[in-house]
C-alpha cells in the first residue's frame, strides 16, 4: 500500500492556531467533500475540536449522489455534530447554515436571553482539507468577494476573521491535511475530488478507479456517456480505458492507444459531472 506524506509548514502552524482560537468560538464549521465525506475528513480535526459544537456542512452536494448524501446527513448528526448538504457554487442551503447554527446553539442562546445579552454576536470557525471550498463558503455567506479562492489546494495560509450577519462572525484557517495517510484508496479518491494535488497520485490510477467503480455503481451512466456494450473489469480498468479510446478516436500512429488523452478525457468528464452526480462513498 502506498503511503503519501506532506505536512507544509503553514499547516503545522494552522493546528497550532487552531488549538488557541478554540476557546473563542461557540461552534466548529467542518467544510467535507460530499462526494467523499470520510476520505475528505481529517481526524487531526476530531483531536483538536474534540466536543465542541460542529456542524458538518457537505459542500459541493449538486456533484453528489443526493440519496447517498441524506444517508451521510443522518449518521453523521449526532450528540453535538450537526450535517447539512450544501453547494458554495449554486447556493444550496446556504440559506440555512445560519438558521442551522441558531438551532444547534439554541440552549446557549437561551442562557444569554435570560442574562439580557439578546445581541450576542456568535462566533464560529471553518475548518476543512485544502481546497473543499472554505473561501468560497465565506465568500457565498458574506455576499461578497471577502476571501481569497482558487482551483489549486492549500490557497489560504493565514487566519481571519468575517463578518457573515450582525450576529456571526466566521473565523477562516487554512486547510489542514494530515501529517501522512497510509490509504491509497484514500489519496485516490482525494485527488480525483481535487482535494490534493494531481502531481501527488498518478492519473492512470484516479482514471482506472473511477471507471472500475462508475462500472458498479453506475454502470449505464458508463455504458451511456461512452456507447460501451462490455463493463469488463477484470484487468482492473485497462480494458474500459482501452474501449473509451476507440470509441472516441484517441487512437496515435501504428493504431497505439492514446492512453494519456483517454486519462485525461475520463478524469475531466467525472470531475465536471458529465457523467452524472456521483458519490464515491457510501455511509455504510
Amino acid at each position: 500500500m502506498a503511503q503519501f506524506q506532506w505536512y507544509p509548514g503553514h499547516m503545522a502552524k494552522a493546528q497550532r492556531e487552531l488549538t488557541e482560537v478554540l476557546p473563542l468560538v461557540d461552534i466548529v464549521i467542518e467544510l467535507r467533500d460530499a462526494r467523499i465525506p470520510y476520505s475528505s475528513q481529517n481526524p487531526v480535526i476530531d483531536n483538536l475540536i474534540k466536543d465542541k459544537y460542529r456542524l458538518i456542512l457537505l459542500n459541493k452536494a449538486d456533484l453528489a449522489d443526493k440519496k447517498i448524501t441524506q444517508a451521510w446527513i443522518k449518521k453523521l448528526t449526532a450528540a453535538n455534530t450537526y450535517a447539512l448538504d450544501i453547494d458554495c457554487q449554486t447556493g444550496l442551503n446556504i440559506n440555512k447554515v445560519i438558521p442551522t447554527i441558531k438551532t444547534i446553539l439554541k440552549d446557549k442562546l437561551d442562557k444569554l436571553r435570560e442574562k439580557g445579552l439578546v445581541n450576542k454576536t456568535l462566533r464560529a470557525t471553518i475548518v476543512g482539507i485544502p481546497n473543499v471550498g472554505k473561501s468560497t463558503f465565506i465568500n457565498k455567506m458574506t455576499g461578497k468577494k471577502v476571501s481569497i479562492t482558487g482551483d489549486k489546494p492549500g490557497v489560504t495560509k493565514h487566519l481571519s476573521w468575517f463578518k457573515a450577519s450582525d450576529d456571526l462572525q466566521i473565523l477562516d484557517t487554512p486547510g489542514i491535511l494530515w501529517p501522512k495517510f497510509e490509504s491509497e484508496e484514500v489519496g485516490i479518491k482525494l485527488a480525483i475530488c481535487q482535494g490534493i494535488k494531481d502531481e501527488i497520485v498518478d492519473k492512470y490510477k484516479m482514471a482506472v478507479y473511477g471507471l472500475v467503480y462508475l462500472a458498479q455503481k453506475y454502470p449505464s451512466r458508463l455504458k451511456e456517456r461512452y456507447n460501451l456494450d462490455d463493463l469488463d473489469t477484470s484487468d482492473e480498468g485497462l480494458h474500459l480505458i482501452e474501449e473509451i479510446a476507440r470509441k472516441r478516436g484517441f487512437i496515435q500512429k501504428g493504431a497505439r492507444i492514446d492512453y494519456e488523452r483517454t486519462i485525461t478525457y475520463v478524469l475531466n468528464d467525472i470531475r465536471s459531472n458529465k457523467l452524472g452526480a456521483i458519490s464515491f462513498e457510501e455511509s455504510e
